[in-house]
């Protein structure tokens, strides 16, 4: 199953970064997995990292170039390293045939996006790419609603794990629900294969609620993304960029607080992307 490289480059700081990485694998290993992190290595799309790959990318940071399928051919055309995000992580994971992948959130569309048309990429590979993606629902950072939107207009299912509320990353539910419940691994895994066999391409989002003991108080999260977003807009971050500065803004706005439930809702989705991998490769043999 495979893993983003952007949520070490850009997502952390170090060594939480690294560290959090080298965790995640173990974990998937210890639920009987084969963990495949993403990243673009001396213009090499590579499919699984050494340690010391990773520990690269963690220490580099927001010096190693972010690459979303815009960038992909440009970053390996000039032989750089590239951190992949949700989008090209799918497309690469794709061509190594993988089906699964874990994150944190999705990208989405930004919060003021009616004037700005700030829409993550994320959202147009999951109506085309067929690999499934558990995350934490989109980043709370973002327009839910009209991520919710979006992905219906282009029918890509938005699963809720044993949940009918849209988590929001950082919290367990908000206001918007999710296109439908489903409550093991197993019956996502079944429907991963139904879908792709009609010749449904596109991807699926699972929506898994971070645990509740790492999960944070609505109106803590909510004044400091607040606040984050209009310090991002006052000081014009925009595009690529505006993502990783709300993460880091909200994470010291909360005193760090964000950074450790950004960790755990990692984990979380980590294991619950083995258990439908496990599942899927039983169904397709």
């Amino acid at each position: 199953m495979a893993l983003e490289s952007t949520i070490i480059s850009h997502g952390m700081p170090f060594p939480q970064n690294a560290q959090t990485a080298i965790e995640v694998e173990e974990t998937i290993r210890k639920q009987g997995a084969v963990p495949a992190t993403i990243a673009i290595i001396g213009g090499v799309m590579k499919v699984g990292l050494s340690k010391e790959e990773i520990e690269l990318l963690g220490r580099e940071g927001h010096n190693v170039t972010k690459v979303s399928r815009r960038d992909l051919p440009f970053v390996v055309a000039a032989g750089k390293n590239g951190a992949t995000t949700v989008a090209s992580t799918m497309i690469i994971a794709a061509l190594a045939g993988i089906k699964v992948f874990a994150t944190g959130g999705i990208g989405g569309v930004h919060r003021g996006a009616e004037h700005t048309f700030d829409i993550s990429a994320d959202l147009q590979e999951l109506a085309n790419t067929n690999v499934t993606v558990v995350c934490a629902g989109a980043k709370s950072i973002l327009d839910l609603g009209l991520t919710t939107e979006y992905l219906e207009t282009f029918g890509v299912p938005l699963i809720g794990y044993q949940t009918k509320a849209l988590p929001a990353f950082f919290c367990r539910t908000s206001p918007f629900d999710v296109s439908i419940r489903l409550d093991s691994a197993s019956e996502i895994a079944r429907a991963m294969a139904v879908k792709w066999q009609s010749g449904l391409n596109g991807g699926l989002v699972v929506a898994n609620p971070i645990p509740e003991q790492f999960a944070m108080p609505e109106h803590t999260i909510n004044a400091a993304i607040d606040q984050a977003v209009a310090e991002a807009e006052a000081q014009g971050v925009i595009g690529k960029e505006s993502t990783p500065f709300l993460l880091a803004r909200v994470a010291e706005l909360t005193g760090g607080d964000s950074l450790k439930s950004n960790i755990q809702l990692v984990f979380n989705n980590a294991i619950l992307a083995s258990e439908i991998a496990k599942e899927y490769q039983r169904l397709a043999g």
